[in-house]
């Protein structure tokens, strides 16, 4: 059992496992609750996990809170639904959010959301396989945010989240499982120098998941760490005409959680765990056992676009790219997104990719997403 939860806290149903061989250069910098990095909308889903610079729907809760003062509408709700790990036969695992914002003037709003991940039926077992019986592991995240222009190019977002992970609940062999709770915030800066039409530069940067660490016991030294992440992006919008829009962008993510010792170092380990959480969140940034080198394999980047026809029809492509000793999460993706009068549907699919035992695990993942405009801003 205790082994079974270590490997669902680590993020095995996350994090592309085929590729991370028992070779010394592999090192994952992993938390616990990793449905908090999954991207919950069909729409940046589509252009590689694009999100933090992208022009503002209901769905920015999930990547750059600021960006709501400058929303075209005065509310939105944004649902979603993501059927996950489908390429590796699982049919009860899925992610589903729903978001929603309101403006209480030009210049600022109030939004929220909640994810809620499903991961099925699991039957756990002890250290030699012996069936322990099945469970229905879920998580959730809840939060709220406020946001608020600083200038007419500048604004401000912070938000506050309660987390729950409910994994286990039983006591197996004389360790008691829980559901653990953690509480985190996120700080997002969002920056537009467009034009009247919409053209032009915009930029932004999220530190989401800034919180406690999670524990699913009464061991103080077996808590976890949660997702803290940064994420850099920007984005230009070309016009040709009065109904061609182009986008495209790129977004620089790092995750703001310790390196893990190499394998074996029971001693990095102990210190690991140790680690205070606002202190491994600036230590991150250069506590890579290789060096400088290995600190740079911990950057993500997604890249990607969105061609619009006349306001109503959206085409995207992107691609995301993760180190191969640090994940190897790396994809191509699609989608298409189509407006009738003031709801938006959007649908994206990630292109599989290799062969074999080398096949994505990410591969043929579809997200659906439906967006409710609600009203243009009033004067």
């Amino acid at each position: 059992m205790r082994n079974t939860l270590k490997v669902i806290v680590g993020g095995l149903v996350f994090f592309q496992i085929h590729t991370l061989h028992a070779q010394s250069t592999i090192n994952v910098v992993t938390s616990a609750v990793p449905f908090l990095r999954i991207s919950p909308d069909a729409r940046s889903g589509g252009m590689g996990d694009l999100g933090v610079a992208t022009i503002p729907d209901a769905n920015a809760q999930f990547y750059n809170v600021a960006k709501y003062p400058f929303a075209k509408n005065n509310s939105g709700i944004g649902l979603t639904y993501t059927p996950w790990l489908k390429d590796l036969g699982l049919n009860d695992v899925f992610l589903a959010s729903v978001a929603g914002y309101k403006k209480l003037d030009e210049t600022q709003a109030i939004s929220g959301s909640l994810r809620y991940f499903n991961l099925g039926n699991i039957e756990f077992t002890d250290n030699y396989g012996n069936s322990l019986g099945t469970g229905r592991p879920r998580e959730l995240g809840l939060d709220f945010a406020y946001s608020r222009k600083l200038s007419d190019q500048l604004s401000l977002g912070i938000a506050l989240r309660y987390i729950n992970s409910a994994l286990a609940n039983a006591q197996i062999g004389g360790v008691s499982y829980k559901p653990g709770n953690a509480v985190s915030g996120d700080l997002g800066l969002y920056y537009v120098a467009n034009a009247e039409d919409g053209t032009g530069l915009s930029a932004g940067l999220s530190l989401s998941n800034l919180g406690s660490k999670i524990s699913y016991t009464g061991d103080a030294t077996q808590r976890d760490f949660i997702p803290a992440n940064m994420t850099l992006g920007a984005m230009y919008t070309i016009l040709s005409n009065e109904v061609n829009k182009l986008s495209f962008g790129m977004d620089i993510h790092k995750l703001m959680v310790p390196t893990p010792p190499l394998l074996g170092d029971s001693a990095g380990m102990v210190s690991y765990r140790s680690k205070g959480v606002v202190g491994s969140w600036f230590s991150s940034f250069g506590d890579a056992p290789g060096g400088f080198s290995e600190e740079l394999k911990e950057y993500a980047l997604s890249l990607g676009g969105e061609f619009v026809y006349n306001e109503q029809f959206a085409f995207r492509a992107g691609y995301f790219y993760e180190n191969k000793n640090k994940g190897n999460r790396q994809y191509f993706s699609m989608g298409a997104g189509f407006r009738y009068n003031n709801l938006d549907i959007n649908l994206s699919y990630l292109i599989p990719s290799g062969t074999g035992v080398n096949r994505n695990p990410l591969s043929n993942t579809i997200r659906f997403s439906l967006l409710f405009n609600l009203g243009p801003l009033e004067d």
